[in-house]
Order: structure tokens, then C-alpha cells, then sequence
């Protein structure tokens, strides 16, 4: 088992290689100089070397934190240890949005962590709004090929202007491709990074069937290796900063590798419990950009029917700054 999971260490590293973008290579901001805080008063945590912190769920409140810049394209990425042990009902959310800017038409790409029970995994969500388009969730759900508590793994996100990719470790486990079909719903305006730790006690773990057992806090999730590595906005103009690195790094990053795509073709058969294109309780017609697997559509008719919270405020309205380890022995995951 240790070898294979060093073999999955190094392709993963490897893939990031071929694709002429390595993640290992991009600058990493101390909280000072790319982050606030959001909410929470003492539940953040900023350790002594600038670049760790710790968020924190109890009984009193939640916490997170938001990037002092808004951003129009680029990479985002932070490596993420989440809460032991029972974690039925808790949210960890690493996502941006423009809410705050825009109320009733943001746009918003969503790393969603759901916590369970004892003895079950914890869950990966992922989804994309654009537009205010809230009332056409694109989830997917899925599991992890380790235990995302014991360890820091990487966690990021791809946004151009024709693509989103989701990344885990390097390794690519979703991609959506901006279609002419989607128009207005794929993500196209300015937004912010937030980082978040809260109370989903209504439909995070089994549609809201175990919620947060306060027994078991504080619940806490650490961060580290914070990226920023994109396009930055100027509030009051409306215009991104982009210096031709970051653009270029950008586009490295959404071509995926034919190692990389066949990683992720592994991932989402062995790992993938719930994509929005094979729903037909929510949507009787599948979403024109989904391109149907019939294949997937049965395998994933095993799973329970998904319940989603809508859209909760997973931050709280406040002053803000002035700028705005499972694995198959012939198959790597």
C-alpha cells in the first residue's frame, strides 16, 4: 500500500510536469498580504510563520476567511487537513463567489467538503453558478482515494474563460467546458476566494438525516500552501491586472495531459457517486452541455437520491477591506 501511494505521489507530481505548469513552482502568500477575515472573531487561527491557518466550528459560530483581491480568471489552490473523527453535518467550503457584488445575478465555482458520521468518509462536492442561475445546480459528487483527515492534500481550482477544472493532488477530477449552450451560466465575472468552515446541519449529511453533534467540537480544518495565482481586479475599474507569467500559467493549467485525463476518466468511475446530468427527479431533460454516458448513468443509479442545501450563506455579511487511501493495483486511483 505505501508504495502504490508513493507511485500515485509521484504521477500526480509528474502530470503537473509534462503539462508545463507545476504547482510546486507558484508563489505562496502569507495571510497578510492575500487575505481578512470574514467571520468568527478567535475561530481563526494564523500560525507563527504567516502562511498556516486554523478554522474552527463550535458551538458559537463558524469562521473563514476572503482574498483581499477580486480575480477574472487564474489558479487557486490551498492544501487542506479536515476535522476527525464525527463530523455529520459540518462544511468546509474553499470557493469563489461575488455575492457580496452582485446579490442577484453572482456567479460562484464551489469545493465543497461534507462531513459524516463515524466510520464514513467524508464527501467532495463540487458545483458551478453563473449569473444567479441557483435554480440549475451542476453538483457532482464523489469520494476520496484517502483519508482527507490524516494528511494536507491539495485542493484547487482552474478558471479561464473556457474552462473550470477541479484538481485534487495535482490530479484533474472534474473539468466543464464552456459551452455556447450554457451562455450566461458559466462563471464570468469578477470574484474572491473564500475559505470557510459551517454548520450544514440541514442537508449536508444524508439530505440533513445527522446534523453537528457539538459533543464532538470544536471541529477544526487547516490550511496551508494558499495560492493566488491569477488575474487580478481593480474594484473601482473593473479591469484585471494579468502579468503574461500568470497568463501563461493559466493556460498551461487547462490543458489537461493525456496522463492527467486518464487519471481522471479512473477517478470518476471508481470514485464519482452523483452528477447533476443523470437526475432526472431535478431535471427531466438533462442540461445541454451534459453529454450523456449511459454506462455512468447506471452505475450511478446505485446511489441514494441527493439532497442540496440551495444556497446558503456560507459567510456573514460584514465589513469588508477596501479592495475587493484506497488503491486498485493496476489503476493509480
Amino acid at each position: 500500500m505505501e508504495t502504490l501511494s508513493r507511485f500515485l505521489i509521484f504521477m500526480s507530481l509528474f502530470s503537473g510536469l509534462v503539462s508545463g505548469f507545476a504547482l510546486q513552482n507558484l508563489p505562496i502568500q502569507s495571510f497578510e498580504e492575500g487575505y481578512t477575515q470574514l467571520f468568527g472573531d478567535k475561530n481563526l487561527f494564523v500560525h507563527k510563520d504567516g502562511k498556516s491557518v486554523r478554522l474552527t466550528l463550535d458551538e458559537r459560530t463558524g469562521s473563514g476567511f476572503v482574498s483581499n483581491d477580486l480575480y477574472l480568471h487564474g489558479f487557486f489552490s490551498a492544501s487542506i487537513k479536515l476535522p476527525s473523527d464525527y463530523s455529520a453535518g459540518v462544511v468546509v467550503a474553499f470557493y469563489m463567489s461575488n455575492g457580496d457584488m452582485y446579490e442577484k445575478n453572482h456567479d460562484e465555482i464551489d469545493f465543497e467538503f461534507l462531513g459524516n458520521i463515524r466510520g464514513k468518509e467524508w464527501r467532495i462536492q463540487t458545483n458551478i453558478y453563473g449569473n444567479g442561475s441557483t435554480h440549475l445546480g451542476r453538483e457532482e459528487r464523489s469520494n476520496l482515494w484517502f483519508d482527507p483527515t490524516e494528511d494536507f492534500h491539495q485542493y484547487s481550482i482552474l478558471w479561464s474563460e473556457s474552462h473550470i477544472i477541479f484538481f485534487v493532488d495535482n490530479i484533474p477530477i472534474r473539468e466543464v467546458k464552456r459551452t455556447e449552450s450554457m451562455g450566461g451560466d458559466f462563471p464570468s465575472k469578477p470574484m474572491s476566494l473564500y475559505t470557510t468552515i459551517w454548520d450544514g446541519s440541514k442537508w449536508a449529511t444524508n439530505g440533513g438525516k445527522y446534523g453537528v453533534n457539538y459533543k464532538y467540537a470544536p471541529y477544526i480544518a487547516r490550511f496551508s500552501n494558499l495560492v493566488l495565482h491569477g488575474c487580478a481586479v481593480d474594484p473601482i475599474e473593473q479591469f484585471p491586472r494579468c502579468d503574461e507569467g500568470a497568463a501563461e500559467d493559466i493556460r498551461a493549467a487547462q490543458e489537461i495531459t493525456p496522463s492527467q485525463r486518464s487519471k481522471m476518466g479512473v477517478y470518476r468511475r471508481k470514485h464519482m457517486t452523483y452528477s447533476y446530468c443523470y437526475d432526472r427527479t431535478r431535471y427531466k431533460v438533462a442540461l445541454p452541455e451534459c453529454v450523456v454516458n449511459p454506462a455512468e448513468a447506471q452505475r450511478l443509479r446505485v446511489y441514494d437520491p441527493v439532497t442540496f442545501g440551495g444556497v446558503p450563506r456560507r459567510h456573514r455579511s460584514g465589513k469588508r477591506r477596501s479592495k475587493r487511501s484506497r488503491v486498485d493495483e493496476t489503476e493509480s486511483i
